[in-house]
């Protein structure tokens, strides 16, 4: 229930690009138009993958037609190489043009103690929220958009807006990675994946050919394979170990943001218990306010309790799953994750907890208080 208006309001004037509860604009709305340079790292990006093609076709013609005089390996390896190139730049444009998850405010629906009254005056501000108003609950209130946040929505300060789920911003992309990019993000390192060791490895084996029949090709294609094989080989190793972090964070059901930050943990706390020496830390304890060893308890928590780990299966389900759809809308479905990977399921708003995650909280929330006992 929310509490009743004063009868004495003095509204605050917002500076224009400001975010008011009194101005409920979707904070991806206003989000100001970059520099062209903004996008060189686009641009590099997608010049990597594009790249080592005038090299392939120049590998390709001379070996497979030219010597081996194969033109059925020359269609198939042509075929393969660009279909997994193309299923990167897909992706990559998905990643690019898609919002990554937009918070739209829109009043009484994020948050029904708004009611019908959003407004809050200088009198509201100093007299502080109510027992119904507690917006410093996680994924409650983003103070920088000054809107309601959902669960697992963090704030990008390179992009100056709130996103569903966010992962992490990629440079590289100049995008951030969230609830309706995400599939795609990790369909987009597969392929590059896919791409980079399927051209080293047809690099190497040409390049092994031109070690023991060198009479039988010339001086400059050996150049190219080399520089296939080489840039093939690192472009596997770098974006491999990235497809592997990726693939477990699924797994696990994690994002970047949240396996990297071991402290958002406090803010999942419950309520502390006394402490035993009187000194007691902040609901939910602020992370300058640790000791040594009250970190040390937060880190080696953090790799055991996954909020949103609710088994492999469901975890993949949550973010490429299929499941619900009638067997012609589920073909649809595939194909559409095998073309660019897609959006992850459901509304991005809520999420299902880990059932074992509220006892754990308890214990560190237990644990962190009686190590102030020694302070």
């Amino acid at each position: 229930m929310s509490r009743a208006r004063p009868y004495l309001s003095f509204e605050l004037q917002e500076p224009a690009g400001s975010h008011s509860p009194t101005s409920p604009i979707p904070p991806h709305e206003t989000v100001t138009n970059r520099p062209w340079y903004h996008y060189l790292p686009l641009l590099f990006t997608v010049g990597l993958i594009l790249s080592p093609h005038p090299s392939i076709l120049i590998v390709l013609v001379r070996y497979h037609l030219q010597i081996l005089e194969s033109p059925l390996y020359f269609g198939l390896n042509l075929i393969i190489t660009y279909t997994l190139t193309f299923l990167a730049l897909v992706s990559l444009l998905v990643c690019v043009v898609r919002d990554p998850g937009p918070v739209d405010y829109k009043p009484g629906e994020e948050d029904s103690s708004l009611g019908d009254e959003n407004a809050m005056s200088l009198t509201e501000a100093l007299m502080g929220p109510g027992p119904t108003d507690d917006y410093s609950e996680p994924g409650k209130w983003c103070n920088k958009c000054w809107a309601p946040k959902p669960e697992r929505t963090h704030h990008c300060s390179t992009c100056g807006r709130c996103v569903l789920k966010l992962d992490h911003h990629c440079m590289w992309l100049t995008k951030c990675l969230g609830h309706r990019t995400y599939p795609s993000f990790v369909h987009f390192l597969i392929s590059v994946t896919l791409l980079a060791t399927y051209i080293a490895s047809l690099a190497i084996k040409s390049l092994i050919f031109a070690f023991t029949h060198y009479e039988s090709i010339d001086e400059t294609t050996p150049l190219h394979e080399l520089f296939l094989a080489a840039e093939g080989l690192i472009f596997a190793m770098v974006v491999g170990s990235f497809v592997a972090y990726h693939l477990y964070l699924v797994t696990t059901n994690q994002t970047t943001l949240e396996h990297i930050s071991p402290y958002l943990l406090l803010r999942y706390l419950p309520a502390l218990p006394p402490s035993p020496s009187g000194q007691q830390l902040s609901n939910p304890p602020q992370e300058d306010e640790l000791t040594y060893y009250q970190r040390r308890l937060v880190r080696r928590a953090h790799g055991r309790i996954r909020l949103y780990d609710i088994g492999w299966r469901q975890n993949w389900a949550q973010v490429f799953g299929i499941d619900g759809l009638g067997k012609a809308a589920r073909w649809k479905v595939i194909l559409y994750r095998l073309l660019c990977g897609g959006s992850s399921k459901g509304d991005g708003r809520t999420y299902p907890r880990n059932p074992r995650a509220e006892d754990m909280l308890a214990n560190l929330a237990t644990d962190l208080v009686m190590e102030t006992k020694d302070l």
